[in-house]
């Protein structure tokens, strides 16, 4: 989704040398003067803000450089740039994940995009901490730009204490941050749409969640065809993991290391089960539990009265109930990422296998304690915008999303241009969207400007019209013009 833009070129900026106080150094004068682009690095940097770099007023020197250069007009490495046809895009996406929030009565709530680092490296998990944008402020305090949005909902939660009136049900648009490997769909920055349910230790909270992704789906032109939800438990692993007297501190480095599993090869898991402390008899028993596909597998393995096939079998049973039964499919392999999580856990699948996981999420009940909060039943899921236009753009669902402006309100002399801003100002204070003609242009151009942005109407200011207190109106769709009064201009 990037896009191209023109090249620029770096500006030289008049030197604050008053706010400075600083001697200026004298430089040789020459019969025949250099430019400034074949002074020495040395010499340059003498001369204050000579690179547009720094702040007028800094005391620290420009960086040296030994000729004017165009800049880089691309974004950093895994960035993007949001030009208008790029943000109509983005927008139609957002405004999407807003309706699908609201039609299940979630409020939406933002957050820093700086937090302190600590809250994210105290219960995220080692591959988040490894993929920070940490640094230290001004301050000396350490602060991360935020990889994800779940730490941030817990703090205001824990902030808001008591005065929360629960359940809460909040939804959030943010952006994220994580230096990691760049593959389709997948960027250092991206946006994320979270939804969470906070105060409802039932797994109908899970079930309404998932209803709400696949009414999101809907909305765009996915079906059950194209996406499907992996579903599992955490308490699969605790009980597995329990037979075999592992103890509970290593229970999330192994749902670190078992999120790997498609990722790379099964020995590959073995050998770091092995370093993690997992028996080899374990990691055997661990490796076919987490091989089954079926509910009633597991439920003869595990048998009937654990939490896990409990959960399980009434999260299917709400399925049916909402009506995407068809959409969701048990995976014992899927355990999340994330530390945090400890109960139902669910990714969104591209069942093509082209993409990575389009969104994913779960139950993390325990999470505001590892902050020094009170523990409340919680749960939520994440959604990335990259990979959905991925998999929209791999469909053909992608909209065609043109710039459209209602009016389009253009002077025909010089001269009126005041009365041209008068009409154009009196149809915006009625609500309607204008593209005002700032200069004196023929109207070839102006048609031509009309078609690109997609305009409803022409309004023509000339001078005989507006003698009258009239203007000229062409519908442009059907040629149809006429005269209008300017009171009467709707």
């Amino acid at each position: 989704m990037l896009s191209a833009v023109s090249s620029s070129l770096l500006t030289f900026h008049k030197p604050f040398t008053r706010a400075l106080r600083l001697p200026l150094p004298k430089l040789p004068i020459s019969s025949n003067p250099k430019p400034l682009s074949s002074l020495s690095p040395a010499t340059s940097s003498l001369i204050p803000n000579s690179t547009g770099g720094g702040r007028a007023g800094a005391l620290s020197p420009a960086p040296a450089t030994d000729d004017l250069q165009k800049i880089d007009v691309n974004p950093p490495k895994g960035t993007r740039d949001f030009p208008p046809e790029d943000m109509r895009l983005r927008n139609w996406l957002f405004y999407n994940f807003r309706e699908v929030s609201r039609l299940f009565g979630f409020e939406e709530v933002d957050y820093p995009v700086l937090e302190t680092e600590a809250l994210f490296i105290r219960k995220a998990g080692e591959e988040i901490r490894d993929q920070l944008y940490c640094f230290e402020d001004r301050g000396n305090r350490r602060v991360a730009l935020r990889p994800e949005l779940t730490p941030s909902l817990a703090r205001l939660v824990i902030q808001k204490g008591k005065s929360l009136s629960l359940p809460l049900k909040w939804f959030a648009i943010g952006q994220c941050w994580r230096y990691e490997r760049m593959t389709r769909g997948r960027r250092r920055e991206h946006y994320q749409w979270n939804m969470d349910v906070i105060g409802v230790p039932e797994v109908t909270a899970e079930a309404e969640l998932i209803s709400s992704i696949v009414t999101f789906f809907k909305r765009v032109g996915i079906t059950a065809s194209d996406v499907g939800f992996k579903v599992s438990s955490r308490k699969v692993l605790q009980e597995v993991l329990r037979r075999y007297s592992i103890p509970e501190a290593l229970f999330g480095k192994v749902c670190i290391i078992i999120d790997k599993i498609e990722k790379i090869p099964v020995d590959d898991i073995k050998n770091e089960l092995k370093s993690a402390g997992v028996s080899e008899e374990a990691i055997e028993q661990l490796l076919q539990v987490l091989s089954i596909k079926s509910l009633t597998k597991l439920e003869e393995i595990l048998g009937g009265a654990g939490e896990a096939v409990a959960d399980l079998k009434q999260l299917f049973s709400l399925a049916d109930k909402f009506g995407y039964s068809e959409w969701i499919q048990f995976d014992a392999s899927i355990v999340r990422g994330l530390a945090y999580y400890t109960g139902i856990v669910f990714e969104g699948f591209d069942r093509g296998g082209k993409l990575r996981a389009i969104c994913g999420g779960g139950r993390y009940d325990r999470l505001l304690s590892t902050f020094g909060g009170d523990d409340i039943s919680a749960c939520g899921f994440g959604f990335g915008d990259a990979v959905i236009v991925e998999l929209l753009k791999e469909k053909g669902l992608l909209p065609e999303l043109s710039l459209q402006v209602e009016n389009i309100v253009c002077a025909l002399d010089p001269g009126l241009q005041g009365a041209a801003a008068t009409v154009a100002t009196i149809l915006r204070g009625k609500g309607q969207s204008v593209d005002l003609v700032l200069e004196n242009k023929p109207l070839k151009w102006v048609f031509k400007r009309a078609s690109r942005i997609n305009a409803n109407r022409l309004i023509l200011v000339g001078d005989s019209e507006w003698q009258r207190g009239m203007v000229s109106v062409k519908v442009l769709s059907s040629g149809e013009q006429r005269e209008i009064k300017l009171d009467e201009l709707e």
